[in-house]
Order: structure tokens, then C-alpha cells, then sequence
């Protein structure tokens, strides 16, 4: 779908773009890879708080990859988000629920899942580090391409080894579901996310992405009917309050 808009740029693009474009797809196979198999082992609940620690590795690593230290308002964002996800995945009438889950065993979907978290980070501080040098339509199309080539070996290799058998099945929701997550959760929010994240550093990036979860639980709550714990409620107002602290913070 984005070759057409994407194919004039070619003739332009140096060895070293296409590099960086392929190294970039990797990092982003890499975290949904992990994260993926990951849930095969774990619950869903370890799986989103783990996953959402990506917003600590963020500033470590765009200090070590950088040299750029986040801003006090940045610091105090990052931890007012993860008090936020400790609610947001905490059961009802039990706060540390999930410390409680995390403590019943450190499993191997656990370590994926960290390895998931910790990727997307070094995914977000590479971005950054190289988006300046590129346009922005051919780096979001090196990604996903790189992304969908390295899914579709997975899956060959998977079948081969009789890991796991390909399975396909077509129907219209199939149909609607990919067309979709192809158009709008992956192709415009990857555009998206490539075009501007310039524009902020990646700690910043980061602390606005943990927006997810909430945006998430509203979308259950008005298609589904999905309520949100008190707890829930409390999450999401921290990650809120965390992201104005480290949008309105004094820079100096």
C-alpha cells in the first residue's frame, strides 16, 4: 500500500538509509515477536505491566545512546506513569496485586515480555536518533516492510520446525480485522509516530505512548461495555498528571 507513495524517493535513498530503515524494522519485530510469544506463557495483566516499564528504559537508554539527560519534569512524568500502570494493573481491592502475581513466579513469558519492554524502548531512542536524516513516508515503509518480511519467515520457519502450524481463515471480519489494523493501527500510526516524535525527545515520546491502556479501556467502554475498576480510574489519572508534569515542567 505505501510503495506507490514511496517509490519516487528510492533513487535518492543512500546505503546508509536503507541500513538504518532495516535496523529500525528489526527492533520493532523484535519487541512484537517477544511480546507475542511472551503471552503464550504469561497472563495478560504481567504482560501489560511489564510491557508498559518501557517508559523507565526509555530515559536510561537515551542517556546511554544520546548522552541527553531527561529534565526533572521528564523524571517525575516517568514515575508518576509507571504508579499509574501499578494501578492500572492491579485488581480491584488489591493494589500491589500485580507484585503479588509478579512474585508467584518469574517465568520465561515474563523475560520475553521484558525483553519486549526493553526493545520498544531502544526502538523509540533509535527512531529519534536517525528520523532527522530521513523522509519520513520511506522510513515508515522500511519498517513495516522489514517488520512484515521477518512476521511472514517466522511463520514459515514456525511450520517447518512444526513449532506451530499455519492457519489461515477468511471470512469478512477476518477481512475488515487486517484491513484495519493495516490502514489505521499500523500504516497511520507508525507515519504518525515517525513524522513528529522528532519533535520531542524520546523520554517525552515515551511518557505520551503509556496513553495507551487508557485509551484502550475507553474504547472497551463504549463499544463493549467494558467498566474500569476505581482502580483503574486512579491509573489513568496518574498517567495523565504525569504527562502534564512533564509537558509544563520548566525546560530550565
Amino acid at each position: 500500500m505505501l510503495l506507490p507513495f514511496v517509490y519516487p524517493l528510492f533513487k535518492s535513498i543512500s546505503k546508509k538509509q536503507l541500513s538504518e530503515g532495516f535496523i529500525l524494522g528489526v527492533f520493532l519485530y523484535i519487541g512484537f515477536a517477544v511480546q507475542t510469544i511472551g503471552l503464550q506463557y504469561t497472563t495478560a495483566t504481567k504482560s501489560a505491566f511489564i510491557t508498559g516499564t518501557f517508559v523507565l528504559f526509555t530515559p536510561i537508554l537515551q542517556t546511554i545512546i544520546e548522552k541527553r539527560i531527561p529534565t526533572l519534569g521528564n523524571i517525575l512524568g516517568v514515575l508518576l506513569v509507571t504508579v499509574g500502570i501499578i494501578f492500572l494493573s492491579s485488581k480491584e481491592n488489591s493494589l500491589f496485586s500485580i507484585f503479588s502475581e509478579l512474585g508467584e513466579g518469574f517465568n520465561v513469558g515474563d523475560f520475553l515480555t521484558l525483553i519486549c519492554a526493553i526493545f520498544y524502548a531502544v526502538y523509540i531512542v533509535y527512531l529519534d536518533k536517525i528520523s532527522a536524516n530521513h523522509n519520513h513516508r520511506f522510513l515508515t515503509f522500511a519498517q513495516i516492510s522489514v517488520t512484515g518480511l521477518l512476521s511472514i519467515l517466522s511463520v514459515i520457519v514456525f511450520s517447518l520446525l512444526k513449532i506451530e502450524p499455519i492457519k489461515i481463515e477468511m471470512n469478512n471480519e477476518v477481512v475488515i480485522a487486517i484491513l484495519y489494523t493495516t490502514l489505521f493501527a499500523t500504516i497511520l500510526t507508525t507515519s504518525m509516530q515517525t513524522k513528529f516524535q522528532q519533535a520531542v525527545t524520546p523520554t517525552r515520546a515515551s511518557i505520551i505512548f503509556s496513553m495507551e491502556p487508557i485509551f484502550a479501556a475507553l474504547t472497551a467502554y463504549f463499544f463493549i461495555n467494558e467498566k474500569l475498576s476505581n482502580f483503574g480510574i486512579a491509573g489513568a489519572a496518574f498517567i495523565f498528571i504525569g504527562i502534564l508534569t512533564s509537558e509544563l515542567w520548566p525546560k530550565k
